[in-house]
């Protein structure tokens, strides 16, 4: 007997939601509600949209100038993640911000619109903001498997934003 998928709130009679991914989608607020016209280009970072997301590639002619979420998110000084790293020793602070960098740019690579908007100094912390959710995790990941210690991660159930927290072993 095959199971029965309900319709969830919202959703137009006879639409179905078949996982979590579409029932939990949280919003996030720097993302166009309708598609841009293409072929756009933003002026500031040169991603272009083009067959409905942005990518990297060569900016058409006829492109119109548009501002990308994740500069718009720079611009605006709005993070949409932030990666804490507690009492990283000094001896260690050039490579973990190496090590943030090239998280960043192997995303960016694939991902336009995930980067790293700073990396500021606060109280003995390093504090990674950035214009995604995902990058921070990543960041994270990857200094719990080169340093070991302890990752906490908080998603904003209300919100697009994700807050990571690492702390050195010991």
């Amino acid at each position: 007997m095959r199971a029965h998928r309900q319709a969830s709130p919202g959703l137009a009679p006879g639409r179905r939601v078949s996982g979590r991914a579409q029932r939990d989608r949280i919003l996030d607020p720097y993302e166009a509600q309708h598609k841009p016209h293409e072929p756009a280009a933003c002026p500031q970072c040169r991603a272009v949209y083009h067959q409905g997301r942005w990518q990297w590639g060569k900016t058409p002619e006829n492109a119109a100038p548009l501002l990308c979420p994740a500069c718009r998110r720079i611009r605006e000084q709005l993070p949409a993640g932030t990666m804490t790293l507690h009492h990283v020793p000094a001896r260690l602070k050039a490579q973990v911000i190496g090590l943030a960098r090239n998280e960043e740019a192997a995303e960016k690579a694939e991902h336009p619109l995930n980067r790293v908007m700073a990396i500021d100094e606060a109280d003995g912390d390093l504090v990674v903001s950035t214009t995604d959710i995902h990058l921070p995790r990543r960041i994270g990941e990857a200094l719990k498997h080169a340093y070991r210690g302890e990752l906490n991660m908080h998603f904003d159930d209300a919100a697009y934003f994700v807050r990571v927290d690492w702390h050195p072993p010991g």
